[in-house]
């Protein structure tokens, strides 16, 4: 089916019979503050970006997040977020990966489960996305994914199928790429075989807005058009936004047979249901007025429960004194950024910067470098807004370059400050990934800051704090080792300056811990020789050659040292794992796995425990451990323990087989690992199946359209 949209612009309207309103996500609800004919004005709360809530790994808090969420959708008048988005990390430089959570697919899969149930505890509805493996932005409209069907189903499937089955979103969204060959929306392998047939997914499917084009100069050409046979013949239910050529194309394939009459009939009935069930249908009388300010108080939290604490060299944190002055420094520390841009942007009535926060929380910031910062920040952004207005929609993001205070100056402020606070900043968005040069890697005048700054606060003997305001991974290797210590704050919505003052003072012990690797060296990746594809400039075509060996996958398997690895966070006090129980040892249907977590510091706080497995490899090659499971420990205060539980299945302990279209429980002794991190395991275990296990029978799918070399173990 097609349906026009009024605009293609942040509140969108999907023009059916009633009418029914979409509109985007996912750090918060995405609608213009303005409206025509009215003198209001309306704000949404601006939420932490997705790595930060990942980074929680709490999903009763996730879920919480996603209720205020919902409240805002329902209250304002919509039917459905455009969200979560939950692709795959493959790469450091997806412009979008602020948006997404992990590139596990497990943690991906259980924090996208939790925001969905907390939306649609309103009764309004998310549209998962981007379905499926949408991992660059460049050329992504039209940009052909070679991937095996091993790789498919292991690592860009298995988030969605886990929020899909434990949460049921009222909408699925295709992405733009194609599969194998095949636009995604217009997959039969995806919508139908997967989603639906095995899967039994039975709500709405729509494309991105204008999927299924080769790109944005078709869509613009007079009589343009998508496959719309295809796609409604692959089980993708609506066009979005739709155009005349598209409603003529599928009403001559109609009239002429060429369209397959069951998938139309199957669409409209689809389509029904969800109309019949949105509130806008139901004629929901939306306040415009939701509880915005309580929404505040959840952002602050969960903004704080995602910030990781990546060094704290001498305990420099938490920093208590409040009679001095802090010495900040970075453009980013006066003009700290609350999320991402593109359509995960979202029009909030505040935002807090670093600076209202340290101020909030009674901490004193000098004023000499405040008054020389405050002017040069202000016509940085001013330039940069004025670059993005001129260029408009194709305007990529550039990092505002660094104001560097003469040496002198820097050496007066290290003898009259107590501490110096250094933020760095990065964004980006949708359209363009990021860059190697001046973005993965620091800038050079970034290198100086931090080369100043350090030499003369440790000269006189005083600390050093790096402030990482990012979406995404940056590279820290080089330069972790100069500072005293390390906060990753992330992209932390609009309550951000309260939340990194909260951990800063202690008020909150940070209990983040990363959901990806950070490297070395980008090239130490495995998707660093294939990423964006071939040609260069305009990838027609990129090959997944690394298979599996995503993330920590590759980094624990080949031994590729990291800066910072899978799972690791410090914290402010510290941690005792004990008695680790297996209900079996030889697993038949489930295994059921208890463990211990004492608080063994000096002040109270919570723990993320991570459960791996290191699997047999007869069948097919395994990484050397996978995350099978996570749980969160509740605030334990000093001496006081709680015993985590987890139950694994077969479908958990197996792995794809690609010629037995299974997915498979080799038999074997397996070892269960429990860490703090990928490479910090407190405890372990064995336990055998005694023969080979198919959890699961699946058809075959995603065959390749081109021979393609998959690195293997």
């Amino acid at each position: 089916m097609i349906a026009v949209a009024s605009r293609p612009d942040p509140h969108r309207r999907l023009i059916v019979a009633p009418e029914t309103v979409f509109a985007d996500g996912p750090a918060g609800l995405r609608i213009e503050p303005k409206r025509q004919n009215d003198p209001n004005t309306y704000y949404a709360t601006a939420f932490p970006v997705g790595t930060a809530l990942a980074s929680t790994w709490n999903t009763d808090l996730i879920e919480s997040v996603g209720e205020a969420m919902g409240e805002e959708v329902k209250e304002y008048g919509v039917d459905v977020l455009l969200a979560p988005a939950l692709n795959i990390h493959r790469n450091p430089l997806n412009g979008r990966n602020f948006e997404y959570y992990s590139e596990d697919p497990l943690v991906a899969g259980k924090i996208a489960s939790a925001y969905i149930k907390g939306i649609q505890s309103h009764d309004v509805g998310t549209s998962i996305k981007h379905f499926a493996a949408n991992n660059q932005e460049t050329n992504r409209l039209a940009v052909n994914a070679h991937i095996s069907e091993r790789a498919m189903r292991e690592i860009y499937l298995r988030g969605f199928e886990i929020a899909i089955k434990e949460s049921k979103p009222w909408t699925v969204m295709t992405a733009y790429n194609k599969l194998n060959g095949t636009y995604a929306s217009a997959s039969n392998d995806l919508l139908t075989t997967i989603l639906r047939d095995e899967w039994g997914y039975e709500g709405l499917v729509m494309t991105d807005w204008f999927g299924g084009y080769p790109g944005f100069e078709s869509i613009l050409e007079e009589g343009s058009v998508s496959d719309v046979v295809a796609q409604i013949n692959a089980g993708n239910d609506l066009l979005m936004p739709g155009t005349e050529a598209q409603r003529e194309a599928l009403a001559k394939a109609i009239e002429e047979g060429t369209v397959n009459e069951e998938a139309v009939n199957a669409s409209l009935r689809r389509i029904l249901e969800y109309i019949r069930k949105s509130p806008t249908t139901d004629n929901y009388k939306f306040s415009n007025k939701p509880d915005l300010e309580a929404h505040a108080e959840v952002t602050r939290k969960v903004a704080a429960e995602g910030m990781i604490l990546l060094k704290n060299e001498d305990n420099v944190l938490p920093f208590t004194d409040k009679s001095g002055s802090i010495a900040v420094f970075g453009d980013h520390s006066y003009s700290f950024i609350a999320g991402g841009t593109g359509s995960g942007d979202v029009n909030e009535a505040y935002s807090i910067s670093l600076l209202q926060g340290l101020d909030n929380a009674g901490y004193t910031v000098d004023e000499e470098l405040q008054n020389l910062y405050e002017p040069f920040v202000a016509q940085a952004v001013e330039n940069e807004n004025k670059r993005r207005e001129e260029i408009g929609l194709l305007a990529d993001n550039k990092r505002l370059p660094e104001m560097l205070p003469e040496d002198k100056l820097v050496e007066a402020k290290a003898k009259s400050a107590d501490v110096a606070v250094i933020t760095l900043g990065r964004n980006s968005g949708e359209q363009f990934d990021r860059k190697i040069d001046d973005d993965f890697y620091l800038g050079q005048d970034e290198v100086k800051l931090i080369n100043t700054v350090t030499t003369a606060f440790h000269a006189e003997g005083k600390k050093v704090i790096v402030i990482l305001n990012i979406g995404g991974v940056i590279e820290t290797a080089s330069w972790k080792d100069k500072v005293d210590a390390i906060l990753l704050a992330w992209q932390p919505g609009q309550e951000g300056g309260n939340s990194v003052a909260d951990v800063f003072s202690g008020e909150v012990n940070p209990s983040g811990k990363l959901t990806m690797t950070f490297p070395i060296d980008y090239n130490h990746h495995a998707s660093a020789a294939n990423w964006l594809g071939e040609p260069v400039q305009k990838p027609t075509d990129v090959y997944y050659k690394e298979g599996i060996y995503i993330g920590y996958r590759y980094f624990d398997t080949f031994d590729v040292k990291s800066s910072y690895e899978f799972g690791y966070g410090s914290s402010y006090t510290t941690f005792e794992y004990s008695d680790l129980k297996l209900s079996t040892s030889n697993f038949e249907d489930e295994l059921e796995v208890s463990v211990k977590v004492t608080n063994t510091g000096e002040v109270a706080g919570k723990e993320i425990v991570q459960l791996y497995v290191s699997a047999p490899a007869n069948l097919v090659d395994k990484p050397s451990q996978e995350l099978k499971a996570f749980g969160k420990t509740k605030t334990l205060k000093p001496g006081k323990s709680e015993t985590l539980k987890f139950t694994l299945s077969s479908k958990d302990l197996a792995s794809f087989v690609d010629d037995q279209s299974a997915w498979i429980a080799e038999k074997g002794t397996y070892t269960l690992k429990i860490g703090a991190s990928s490479l910090d395991i407190k405890l372990k275990d064995e336990f055998e199946v005694s023969s080979n296990i198919t959890a699961e029978k699946v058809n075959n799918t995603f065959d390749l359209d081109t021979e393609m070399p998959v690195l293997k173990n």
